[in-house]
């Protein structure tokens, strides 16, 4: 109509520098929020299964959510302090990566590092299990100004073992684009052996997997690319460091499982280098530098450890032994980026899943 403005359209919101005041607020409940996630699968979570409740500052939509995932954690947690202990108590570091923030929402980049701690530590053993997780943590403004935490999304490789405060079952991996191998060696059993499951010493060369796989389970070595899926190429990596040679080959011969080598491009590095699958077959029978063990409580320093998560004999996940007592075998991979769980946790964790473990 004549004579009549028509409204302006509304101006997108751009983002905008976060005050102080907001980063330390969102920084405040990022750290409250995951401690208690993680306090939930201790021992004292476990007992307090009923009165755990969400931390202050989130929606009340997430704190429904919150609330289911720590009866959960709670549950295992239980299940664990049968199993063998638990987990005494937790210590959680979390780290801000970067904050934006876009009118009434807020998205904050954060890593947590957690460790976990163990009961009754003997003298070989190590006093605790650590992750380290990125987050992206969503905010969304309150009525009276403040920050409330909408929602969580933990960066899970979901072909890998959850941290232990994660509610995720693992999916399989591709199956690998390379030539049918037939069928893999038995399995290994998962009861412990009646001839026990003393340590076995091991040479020089395997102290260095282990000590390279401690060194880099976190902070890895910027001389190798990083995967999405990384822990057969974190593997190779301690395998080369403890002294296995790679063999000659180029981007014609990668997909070939006799082959094992890294180059400077995916496409000039084997897939035996960094696919769970094609290392096996490497490994045991093209190289036979590792030998099939019967049972998984054989491991000893530096052997390595396979999962078939869903039964199917496409194996999925490849770990490293970092510590061994009489009692315990403790496993250090990535994807994501865990130092010295328990093989009793994972096992009580995944109890359908198919095992290989390798003498290395």
């Amino acid at each position: 109509m004549a004579g009549v403005v028509a409204p302006a359209a509304h101006a997108e919101e751009v983002p905008v520098t976060p005050t102080a005041q907001d980063t330390a607020q969102l920084s405040k409940i990022a750290d409250s929020y995951l401690q208690k996630r993680a306090d939930a699968v201790t021992v004292t979570g476990a007992a307090q299964r009923r009165g755990l409740s969400a931390p202050q500052n989130v929606t009340g939509e997430l704190a429904g959510v919150i609330e289911e995932d720590f009866a959960a954690l709670a549950d295992q947690g239980r299940v664990l302090k049968e199993v063998n202990g638990g987990y005494t108590r937790a210590e959680v570091d979390v780290t801000v990566d970067s904050t934006a923030v876009t009118g009434d929402t807020a998205t904050v980049e954060v890593t947590e590092d957690t460790r976990l701690y163990y009961p009754a530590v003997q003298p070989d053993e190590p006093e605790y299990e650590e992750y380290s997780l990125p987050h992206t943590l969503t905010y969304t403004r309150a009525a009276d100004g403040g920050w409330l935490l909408a929602d969580d999304k933990a960066k899970v490789d979901p072909t890998g073992p959850a941290p232990t405060t994660q509610i995720t079952e693992p999916i399989d991996a591709p199956a690998p684009d390379s030539e049918d191998e037939g069928p893999k060696d038995t399995a290994s059993q998962t009861p412990p052996p009646a001839d026990g499951v003393t340590a076995t010493p091991r040479a020089a060369n395997y102290s260095k997997m282990a000590a390279y796989a401690d060194r880099h389970w976190k902070n890895t070595n910027s001389d190798y690319r990083v995967y999405p899926n990384d822990c057969t190429n974190f593997i190779s990596q301690a395998m080369r460091a403890g002294g296995w040679g790679m063999t000659s080959g180029s981007a014609m011969t990668r997909k070939d499982n006799r082959k094992w080598f890294y180059g400077s491009f995916t496409w000039t590095t084997s897939y035996t280098w960094a696919g769970a699958e094609n290392w096996y077959w490497f490994a045991i029978k093209h190289s036979k530098r590792t030998k099939a063990l019967t049972n998984v409580w054989h491991l000893a320093m530096a052997d390595v450890l396979q999962a078939d998560w869903k039964r199917d004999g496409i194996l999925d996940h490849t770990m490293i032994v970092t510590k061994r007592s009489k009692s315990e075998v403790f496993l250090t991979y990535h994807t994501p980026s865990t130092h010295n769980k328990k093989l009793s946790t994972i096992l009580a964790q995944y109890p359908r899943a198919i095992w290989y473990a390798h003498r290395t």
